[in-house]
């Protein structure tokens, strides 16, 4: 490949491990050390070649943190509020996403085209900096599994809503019918893959006792089920997502050997760090190219209306899910006993402040095509809520959560 070299690499990685080593001294937020590293790189003579697209977040790094973080998610955990989650993950970023669109469109002119896809691509909390902000803090588990389970699972709504306006923006028609039989398709198909792969891979680790043989298949579970799933339009996210909690909450505990569980874990935890720092670094060194276009007032509004999106993609719900009685829905028809339970106020303050954006909303908005309306506006505001939410969320997010008392002691 033209531009790239291992030795620029190397140093990038040697940036990560240091930053690693730094941040836990000084209790800093290890994205957001990884992201200074790499606005420090960039304005060093050090060119990985790797440029941030959304090949490479989603067909790369992404598929690890999804599989990882979900692998170390419960079942149980995460079935007592499953529909909250999911309300949150569908209605919630409909609603910010069309608050976002209407405020560019309402004061700023933007076409409805352009403001619609900044304000899909914006509206979802992303996997990659939910999961690596709250690995690093020892937060209590409920709250845990609430941010990162709804940072996993909207993205099967935004990927709906994103490629229905680019087939608009394409001249292609779009029906009511249409987009409900593709959000079905998108998370149906996604969790069907990951089931198929991960139940597979699981069938063929079943008489291995080797733990080298089973991290090779949990690997194949991971990008397989992903690659899968997108391959067929469904949501790659999903799919991962399915494959990791059906490989930690079986494969850990029936099928791989009691010799390998530890190191299965140990290697997804390394590959989940190893694709973090790549990605923080690779956002660090693309806001030091952006620093001069995102520093404007156009900036600053389009962070106050992700802001006041993000209120009534949680607020509302919130006191919605307060009035529905406990263990209700499909716990009544036997299905693993899924159901609602009702959160604090407090909880609702940590969703709304701890939906971060990152690496997969500027992978979209670098993604769209010249023919997008306000193309280039797209990806400095992209870039400007990414600063925002990297360095005023995720430094402001363990004082929060000391102070709503979140963290667990030891």
């Amino acid at each position: 490949m033209h531009g790239f070299s291992p030795v620029p690499l190397g140093l990038v990685l040697l940036a990560a491990s240091l930053v690693a080593i730094v941040s836990r001294r000084l209790r800093l937020p290890y994205s957001v050390g990884l992201v200074l590293a790499g606005i420090l790189l960039a304005l060093a003579p050090v060119d990985a070649g790797i440029p941030l697209t959304r090949d490479l977040v989603f067909n790369i790094l992404l598929p690890p943190l999804v599989f990882e973080g979900a692998m170390q998610m419960a079942w149980r955990d995460l079935r007592r509020d499953l529909l909250l989650i999911i309300l949150f993950a569908s209605l919630g970023l409909v609603l910010a996403a069309l608050l976002v669109t209407a405020g560019l469109h309402g004061f700023f002119g933007w076409s409805w085209l352009g403001a619609g896809l900044f304000g899909v691509l914006i509206a979802a909390t992303d996997p990659v900096a939910v999961l690596a902000a709250f690995k690093e803090l020892k937060v209590e588990r409920r709250l845990s599994v609430l941010v990162e389970a709804e940072s996993l699972l909207n993205d099967g709504t935004a990927a709906v809503g994103f490629s229905l306006l680019l087939a608009l923006a394409g001249g292609d028609a779009v029906t009511p019918l249409g987009v409900a039989g593709t959000l079905a398709w998108t998370i149906l198909g996604g969790v069907l893959a990951g089931l198929v792969v991960a139940g597979g891979m699981l069938l063929l680790a079943r008489p291995s006792k080797d733990h080298m043989v089973e991290i090779t298949l949990t690997t194949i579970a991971a990008y397989g089920s992903f690659l899968l799933a997108e391959h067929f339009h469904a949501s790659g996210v999903l799919a991962s997502l399915t494959a990791g909690l059906v490989v930690g909450n079986l494969g850990l505990v029936h099928t791989i050997s009691p010799a390998g569980r530890g190191h299965v874990v140990a290697f997804w935890e390394y590959a989940a760090f190893l694709a973090n720092s790549l990605v923080f670094i690779l956002i660090g060194q693309q806001e030091a190219h952006h620093a001069r276009d995102i520093a404007t007032g156009l900036a600053g509004a389009a962070i106050l209306l992700v802001l006041a999106g993000r209120v009534v993609a949680i607020y509302p719900l919130t006191a919605l899910a307060a009035r529905i009685p406990p263990r209700i829905g499909l716990a009544r028809v036997g299905v693993a006993r899924i159901g609602v339970a009702r959160i604090e106020g407090r909880h609702a303050h940590v969703l709304f402040w701890g939906g971060l954006r990152g690496a997969l909303g500027l992978a979209l908005a670098l993604a769209l095509p010249d023919s997008v309306p306000e193309r280039g506006k797209i990806i400095v505001l992209a870039f400007a809520v990414v600063a925002f939410s990297v360095f005023v969320q995720g430094l402001s997010m363990p004082w929060l959560l000391r102070r709503l008392g979140f963290l667990r002691q030891g």
